[in-house]
């Protein structure tokens, strides 16, 4: 019976110690077993690839002998799959053509092989639907939770649109499911430039000109090898609030969120007192923007006062703009009094909200949805205290240290110059 009294209470108690806490904050999700790499190379087979520009060659056999040599130097951990697009349809039906799109090699473990032999009877054919394929390639990769990559390779634009493949890429991102694309252009036209780099920077993925064979089969192992370094855990999608009173509530961890053009978003992060915050914040530029723009991190209490203003950081990518903070919380005389009251006392954290503003304008015509893609990374960790200096004392004490150094100072200049003038005599 007294056992069954003492656990009632002791259960009691920790109910007593959830209420007064509130909420448990958030999570980032635990990291699961790591998933190998995936990655699907998607190949433009329109009649244009059939131009003789590159090294006296045609692109498409140019493309090809790359697809050889990437597969053979292929990682093994590496899951590929190769899409074509334009490849089959030989009339002049556009509303047929544009819908030419297929996956000759599933993405998983790959053949050597069979994958080579599939490329090697591609033949350029018919029209140029990248937005339907690179939506195809997304569906292919499949769901999960580490970041996929797509490799388009293509020497024209889109000739179905719609789907536009920018709005198409954008679309993806906005689905957080971490899937970055790559583009590498064969042929030198502005227009088609632009289109590769809108799609690219819509995921976070680069493009490239590629002007050789070489050029072109080096810069597809290099992303393809680039898929293993960046097959890390996604971020947690998170919903940021236009108040700090209703924003949610974060543990440490990397969250991914939206913010609309010129916005305040806040989030709320709980430190206690001997904790330090640190935090960052990166938003992509994934479409046109007007220029002067910039990104500000801030921390400040429940009631708005500012704490800290984060400082500007470069990341090395002229598209993607980051901001970071510390933030230290400190016991106050209150707090120190309690824990000498009580044997264990209860320290209620400093929620601390984080307000990640932008000042971006879209140009004319940019969609302004969905929001931009913000990556917010959250920590918060013992805090280091900032070393004490010399203490000189104060008052009478100061008054003699300082009479007995200026004593000390005045007889060894005395005895210098006195040396000195002795010497110049002599000499």
């Amino acid at each position: 019976m007294i056992n069954f009294k003492r656990s009632a209470a002791v259960l009691l108690g920790l109910l007593a110690t959830t209420a007064l806490a509130g909420p448990l904050p958030a999570r980032a999700d635990e990291e699961p077993a790591p998933e190998p790499p995936r990655v699907e190379l998607v190949l433009d087979v329109s009649g244009s690839m059939r131009a003789a520009d590159i090294d006296g060659r045609s692109r498409i056999s140019v493309a090809q002998q790359a697809f050889n040599e990437v597969v053979d130097a292929l990682p093994e951990d590496t899951q590929l799959g190769i899409r074509v697009l334009g490849a089959t349809y030989h009339g002049k039906d556009k509303k047929v053509g544009c819908q030419d799109t297929q996956q000759i090699v599933p993405v998983g473990p790959v053949d050597r092989s069979a994958a080579k032999g599939a490329v090697a009877t591609l033949r350029p054919t018919g029209f140029t639907p990248v937005g339907l394929a690179l939506r195809s390639a997304a569906q292919d990769l499949g769901t999960g939770a580490t970041t996929r990559r797509i490799v388009l390779i293509t020497d024209g634009e889109d000739t179905c649109a719609p789907p536009d493949p920018c709005e198409v890429a954008r679309e993806l991102a906005a689905q957080g499911t971490s899937l970055v694309v790559d583009t590498l252009g064969l042929a030198p036209d502005e227009k088609v430039r632009r289109q590769l780099l809108c799609i690219a920077s819509a995921t976070g993925g680069t493009y490239t000109a590629a002007q050789s064979a070489e050029e072109l089969t080096g810069r597809i192992k290099q992303l393809v090898e680039r898929a293993g370094d960046t097959n890390t855990r996604a971020p947690t999608v998170v919903g940021g609030a236009n108040a700090c009173d209703s924003a949610p509530l974060l543990a440490p961890g990397v969250y991914a969120d939206r913010e609309a053009f010129s916005e305040h978003r806040y989030y709320r992060v709980p430190v206690r007192p001997g904790q330090e915050l640190r935090a960052s914040v990166s938003m992509a530029l994934d479409r046109p923007v007007n220029r002067d723009y910039g990104v500000l991190l801030r921390a400040t209490a429940a009631d708005g006062r500012e704490l800290v203003r984060g400082a500007d950081a470069g990341s090395g990518r002229a598209d993607v703009l980051s901001a970071g903070l510390r933030w230290s919380a400190t016991a106050d005389d209150e707090d120190a009094s309690k824990t000498e009251e009580t044997a264990t006392p209860v320290v209620e954290p400093t929620t601390v909200c984080l307000v990640v503003s932008n000042s971006f304008a879209p140009r004319p015509g940019t969609a302004a949805t969905p929001g931009m893609p913000v990556e917010l990374t959250i920590d918060v960790v013992a805090a280091a205290p900032a070393p004490d200096g010399p203490d000189l004392g104060r008052g009478w004490v100061l008054l003699a240290l300082l009479t007995i150094a200026g004593l000390l100072t005045g007889l060894l200049a005395g005895l210098l110059t006195r040396w000195w003038v002795a010497t110049w005599r002599e000499n």
